[in-house]
């Protein structure tokens, strides 16, 4: 029976929609359907640009040892957001613009900055800090039989 409920709201959503749709253009006139449309455009930018821009967020979470899931949720609020924006409705809107602004969406990932001190830089991470530095070092030619008697 729980279950009941959440068809009966899905079912009833596109009907609320309408509803708003309808009482909004009470009140702004023919400002709606301009205002319809903008959302929908604003909804399919936001999912292209999402689409790109998903893979480079994750990789950077990744690289700043931040942990993905969060950029992943960021990414799957932005892309329900823009589904929403796409559906045609102020309720949807409304919906999709609370998900837009919820924290830590539009934050990006700690970068990786340079390190604090020359200790801490590794040639082999690749850190911003080693660029030009050199190893040093010496090095010795070992023949090939010594290597076989081992």
């Amino acid at each position: 029976m729980r279950f009941g409920w959440i068809v009966l709201l899905l079912l009833s959503f596109p009907v609320l929609e309408a509803i708003g749709i309808f009482w909004m253009a009470e009140h702004i006139g023919a400002w709606v359907l301009p205002c319809l449309l903008a959302a929908a455009v604003a909804g399919v930018a936001l999912i292209r640009f999402e689409r790109i821009a998903w893979g480079p967020r994750l990789l950077s979470s990744m690289r700043a040892g931040v942990p993905p899931l969060a950029a992943l949720f960021a990414s799957g609020r932005m892309l329900i957001a823009g589904g929403l924006l796409v559906f045609p409705g102020f309720i949807s809107d409304a919906i999709a613009l609370v998900l837009l602004l919820v924290p830590g969406t539009w934050r990006r990932p700690v970068a990786m900055r340079p390190p604090a001190n020359d200790d801490d830089v590794s040639p082999w991470r690749g850190d911003a800090g080693s660029v030009g530095r050199t190893l040093d070092g010496d090095y010795r030619h070992v023949p090939d039989e010594r290597l076989r008697d081992r």
